[in-house]
């Protein structure tokens, strides 16, 4: 059995054994019943500020903060396509005040990266996916880029160009890579330490292509600095319905969802990862949550915390896969 199945598998078990327990532990043997009320609770993001993974902590933690009734501080540790920040959580006390937000790169991190500082199945709870959105491939307006049928001409006469992304195993990058191989482009692939970074090198020209989550360049879609092409979702997305699909494109097929999940350490008792899923599913369902995050393109899922794990699981299956078969090193950063 290769090590991709294994932690498939792996993946899959830890899922059940979650939702075998999570029924049986009661309140006062895990403590929850007394939770939230000896000290704020962390929410890591486990980007640098000004990307995706920051601004939907940011979105989610004041309703949180009303829902628990107990103060949620948003604490910025990135790093290492989002490695940094998570191995903090892993350390932190497994009391329920310490919780992280992801993105999509956690799903893949354990096949790209050598070694990991924790164990992606047995340091690790699940506790809430969520929502997903479409990538989006923008162009510089000093590219001279302005729609992806364009792009896909110059790029068929040898024309190179380089892109961005959050960093290399991030979901920008491989669904960008995906596309390159099967239309035979030649594109040179830049990666940056996160999604503030990234655009502002989109922003003043220094990069001609940059892909991010619609969360993250559709303000500046708005503002007019960075022209859309193409998103990665097998269907348009109602923020930017005027996009076209890469599967409208020549490429059908083509579906590439970005994500968002709170995860907390793996030994947190079940009673309070599934309180925090409560807490942040309710939360989720806010005026003020919902709204921020359907106008940039996300999709709330939520789900218990089964949901979440399951979803781990086909990511690690889906892009571990294409990393293994594409021979994608980190050593290429």
């Amino acid at each position: 059995m290769s090590y991709l199945q294994k932690i498939v598998q792996k993946a899959v078990l830890l899922g059940l054994f979650i939702l075998s327990i999570s029924g049986v532990v009661s309140a006062q043997s895990s403590g929850v019943g007394t939770w939230p009320t000896q000290k704020p609770i962390r929410l890591i993001a486990v980007f640098p500020p000004g990307g995706s993974v920051d601004q939907v902590a940011r979105i989610l933690a004041p309703a949180l903060q009303a829902e628990l009734r107990q103060n949620v501080i948003v604490e910025n540790i990135g790093g290492a396509s989002g490695v940094i920040g998570t191995a903090a959580m892993t350390r932190a006390d497994p009391d329920g005040y310490t919780f992280a937000v992801v993105f999509d790169t956690h799903g893949v991190n354990p096949i790209l990266k050598d070694k990991l500082p924790y164990d992606t199945l047995k340091d690790i709870a699940p506790v809430t996916l969520i929502g997903t959105s479409p990538m989006v491939l923008v162009a510089s307006k000093a590219s001279g880029i302005t729609s992806f049928k364009q792009l896909v001409e110059m790029s068929k006469t040898g024309k190179q160009f380089s892109y961005g992304s959050i960093g290399i195993g991030s979901l920008g990058h491989l669904a960008t890579a995906r596309l390159a191989k099967q239309a035979g482009f030649d594109w040179n692939h830049i990666p940056y330490r996160g999604g503030g970074p990234l655009m502002q090198d989109a922003l003043g020209g220094q990069v001609q292509l940059a892909i991010g989550s619609e969360f993250l360049v559709k303000p500046h879609v708005d503002s007019g600095g960075v022209i859309p092409l193409v998103i990665t979702t097998d269907k348009r997305s109602s923020a930017l319905p005027s996009v076209p699909t890469i599967a409208e494109s020549s490429y059908p097929g083509f579906n590439a969802p970005a994500w968002w999940a709170v995860l907390a350490p793996g030994k947190t008792p079940p009673a309070i990862v599934n309180a925090m899923n409560q807490a942040v599913t309710k939360a989720l369902k806010t005026p003020a949550v919902a709204d921020k995050l359907k106008a940039q393109g996300i999709v709330i899922v939520a789900g218990n915390p089964e949901v979440l794990n399951n979803f781990i699981g086909k990511q690690i299956a889906v892009w571990g896969r294409f990393v293994i078969e594409n021979n994608i090193k980190e050593a290429a950063q």
